[in-house]
């Protein structure tokens, strides 16, 4: 069973479109795997305090924002594969954030495929115990294009990930474990059949060079490790009359979801107190 946010270029009839909950496969098989039902109880890890590996910049940097400004003093090459890819770690991190996900950078020499290590939020999972989740980050792959072009990601970088999950740190085994990809393109054919045939609670994510996200889904597995009920949709832009600008939503048994840390945004946007407008106003009700 997918749950999936078709990319910025679908045009959608309403402020919300509701991706339907069913099978997206293309042969029997993988519509028999993703038929099956899902256990009556989840797990989840509810015991210790995750201890993340040592970030490979130390105290350096720790943010898109410290990045930049740790490369602008020590004069890194912007258009260098270490700059790339390290920006788009933290321009992941930081737009995942905004559903909910907790991430910090690992990546390094030693990292076993692994860029960003955390956790998850979901209404699913218990608030003392959300999921946890391993991200591998493609900012761009060869590409006869030119370089730092991003091209496709095909069937071969789920196997690696499929690796990374069974090669993650003590804090990240077990149930209630997902591992992500996430790459500046949709997801492909090939990607999406190795997603639906793989043993492992995987995840696709596109996510553009600047932060937008276009792009989510998951396996049958992951939804038995704690996603059961999630969805994503599309939401068009407010300001945006011609249904071109979107973004992603989560959603929880059908509808709109906020998570904890929009949930937070909101609240403290509406305990501020707001400048009485000139002139008259409708009384609140």
């Amino acid at each position: 069973m997918w749950r999936h946010l078709l990319s910025s270029r679908s045009r959608l009839s309403s402020h919300i479109s509701k991706c339907h909950g069913g099978s997206h496969l293309s042969n029997n098989r993988a519509n028999a795997v993703a038929s099956q039902p899902c256990p009556a109880q989840l797990r989840f890890f509810t015991s210790g305090t995750l201890r993340y590996p040592d970030a490979p910049s130390g105290d350096q940097h720790h943010d898109l924002a410290s990045y930049l400004a740790y490369a602008e003093r020590t004069g890194l090459d912007a258009s260098s594969k270490v700059f790339v890819g390290t920006h788009y770690e933290y321009t992941i991190a930081r737009a995942l954030g905004g559903l909910g996900f907790d991430l910090r950078r690992v990546g390094g020499h030693s990292d076993k495929g692994i860029d960003l290590l955390g956790t998850w939020r979901v209404p699913s999972a218990p608030t003392t115990a959300p999921l946890r989740v391993l991200i591998q980050c493609k900012a761009y792959s060869h590409s006869p294009a030119g370089k730092g072009k991003a091209a496709r990601v095909g069937p071969q970088f789920v196997r690696e990930l499929e690796g990374t999950y069974l090669g993650a740190p003590a804090g990240w085994r077990g149930s209630g474990v997902v591992a992500l990809l996430v790459a500046q393109r949709p997801a492909t054919k090939g990607v999406r059949d190795a997603l639906a045939h793989s043993r492992w609670p995987l995840a696709y994510v596109s996510c553009s060079k600047d932060g937008a996200l276009e792009q989510m889904l998951w396996n049958r597995r992951a939804e038995e490790e704690g996603l059961e009920g999630m969805g994503v949709a599309a939401k068009l832009s407010d300001e945006d009359r011609h249904g071109k600008t979107q973004s992603l939503v989560l959603t929880w048994k059908g509808r709109p979801y906020a998570s904890p840390s929009i949930a937070r945004t909101i609240e403290s946007e509406v305990s501020e107190p707001q400048p009485d407008a000139e002139g008259d106003a409708e009384p609140t009700r």
